[in-house]
């Protein structure tokens, strides 16, 4: 696991791989900025409405509705523009740069691991959002425990841990490994997969440096499950044929 850490951090400053730092969150910032630009409006109407309902209508001015309604939209699109835009920004990255960082990776490093392509775009689809469903139940059903202090800072890591490992490892064997030799791979490699899980989540949420290097964190996961998991495939292979 480490030398696939070291591996990741090596080709992170390769030109090919700088390049595909800045697309997935520029790309998934602007999509919720539309979004949110284009709700602006009717979720302004509906908290005013809000405000404005039982006994505050008969004293609250609708001036003073409509200036509490913005800066209360304001204020719940800022807390979750962040994390819906890393969270689409990491689904983008498993999805669409994967497979740049994959051929590169391969013809680099492992230039005569054969592809046998167990893995399918439609795999890959079924992979990314039934990942980001269960991510998203993960957080509803924990909500109570946020109410405790210690739960509060592990949560987040740990979800986030299962996400990276989630949506990385599919991609990370696709085109190389048959459906068999991706069962293996998973089956013995387990609890590593989650620990390069745990070390994206914690670069991806360490404050402050989570918003300016965010996307170089995410390509170096998604680099360093490319790493070690091709070099389990590779073992693998060197055993059968041994």
């Amino acid at each position: 696991m480490f030398d696939a850490l070291v591996l990741a951090a090596r080709a992170q400053l390769r030109p090919r791989m700088l390049a595909l730092v800045l697309l997935p969150l520029a790309g998934a910032l602007l999509l919720w900025v539309v979004v949110f630009a284009a709700a602006w409006h009717s979720l302004v109407d509906g908290f005013r409405q809000m405000i404005e309902w039982g006994a505050a209508k008969d004293w609250i001015g609708d001036g003073v509705a409509r200036f509490l309604s913005e800066w209360i939209v304001a204020l719940v699109l800022l807390v979750f523009l962040l994390p819906l835009t890393q969270l689409t920004a990491l689904l983008v990255t498993a999805t669409i740069a994967m497979p740049v960082m994959v051929a590169d990776v391969a013809a680099r490093d492992f230039p005569l691991l054969e592809r046998r392509r167990g893995g399918t775009i439609a795999g890959s689809i079924a992979n990314s959002l039934s990942a980001t469903l269960i991510y998203f139940a993960l957080w509803v059903l924990s909500l109570p425990l946020w109410l405790f202090g210690i739960p509060a800072f592990l949560l987040p890591v740990l979800f986030n841990a299962w996400l990276n490992a989630r949506l990385f490892r599919y991609d990370a064997l696709a085109e190389h490994a048959s459906a068999d030799e991706y069962a293996i791979v998973m089956m013995r490699s387990k609890g590593s997969l989650y620990g390069l899980g745990v070390v994206a989540a914690a670069l991806q949420m360490v404050p402050i440096l989570n918003l300016l290097l965010s996307p170089l964190f995410m390509v170096f996961s998604g680099l360093s499950f490319i790493y070690f998991e091709l070099g389990e495939l590779a073992r693998l292979r060197a055993r059968s044929q041994s």
